[in-house]
């Protein structure tokens, strides 16, 4: 099918700087050609991705479009900045659907300049329960939430920054021992249960465990700071950025600034006071963060 892509991301954009932001009604066509069309790009480039900086990386948005828009208008829209996100698109917030299809429509038009990894929500099981389903099935159809679904299956899981910055949206596995494993994986795939790409979606640092924990996720596990240290050291990397937990600044470091944690959707569900921020890492490697400020609550009823 022929996409008219730059209309799509212009009708997406249309919205910009109107909160409550109104929905953005794209036929059902044309997010089916958005879903193909980078399913296709995300099978032609590594499940491994090796990326140069500079880059911007940002965590979780779950579908809080408005934010979406204010980290772009923040950090740049495509292609004045390349960028790397760290996965969960979708469920929670209300407008899944814009932020997922900007985000698919952007890695369609630059594809050597926009990233996106998979977060345990692009996943059916996750996100069949968590509002994804819902917000599909009520604008679209069911259909359409199968097409996201072929989509996600085929999302990169990780990303390696100059050989130095290792990027994933959940954290090391105990199954993890060379970078090789991760480019083995085949896609498409579902998240299983359990094992290394369960574990790179899923796993959480714990400032209160050595070696590897229960997570109280229910599923993988928790890592303590001596997991980092081997691991970084082994590898040969500096710095491990992931996303997966809600901190209050929008970042928080982790074992003496060797992990970070990005979170980019500021007052998480309208239930948290968090900052979100955004990653940047130069062209030497120097990171800094930008930070979206929550917006006042009391402002928005």
């Amino acid at each position: 099918m022929d996409l008219e892509l730059d209309s799509v991301i212009e009708r997406l954009l249309e919205v910009r700087g109107n909160r409550p932001i109104k929905s953005v009604q794209l036929s059902e066509d044309e997010i089916k050609g958005l879903c193909i069309k980078s399913r296709e790009i995300f099978l032609s480039q590594s499940i491994l991705l090796e990326l140069e900086a500079p880059i911007k990386i940002c965590g979780d948005i779950h579908g809080q479009y408005y934010d979406l828009l204010r980290l772009f208008e923040y950090g740049g829209f495509p292609p004045l900045s390349n960028y790397l996100f760290l996965g969960d698109y979708v469920d929670r917030g209300k407008q899944s659907l814009e932020t997922i299809c900007l985000l698919l429509a952007y890695k369609i038009k630059y594809p050597e300049n926009f990233f996106l990894l998979r977060g345990n929500h692009e996943c059916a099981s996750i996100n069949r329960i968590y509002g994804f389903y819902d917000e599909c099935k009520r604008r679209y159809s069911i259909k359409l939430w199968k097409a996201f679904t072929d989509c996600f299956n085929c999302l990169p899981v990780a990303a390696i920054i100059d050989d130095k910055i290792f990027c994933m949206h959940g954290g090391l596995s105990p199954e993890l021992t060379t970078m090789d494993q991760i480019r083995q994986i085949s896609r498409p795939t579902d998240v299983p249960d359990t094992g290394l790409l369960c574990d790179l979606l899923w796993s959480d640092p714990d400032p209160n465990t050595t070696g590897w924990g229960e997570n109280d996720r229910g599923v993988s596990f928790t890592f303590g700071s001596d997991i980092v240290v081997n691991f970084l050291v082994k590898h040969e990397l500096d710095l491990i950025c992931r996303a997966h937990q809600v901190v209050e600044d929008g970042y928080e470091f982790f074992s003496k600034r060797r992990l970070v944690t990005l979170f980019s959707a500021p007052n998480y569900c309208g239930e948290f006071d968090n900052a979100g921020a955004m990653m940047s890492v130069d062209k030497t490697l120097m990171c800094s963060f930008q930070i979206l400020k929550p917006v006042d609550r009391k402002r928005i009823k």
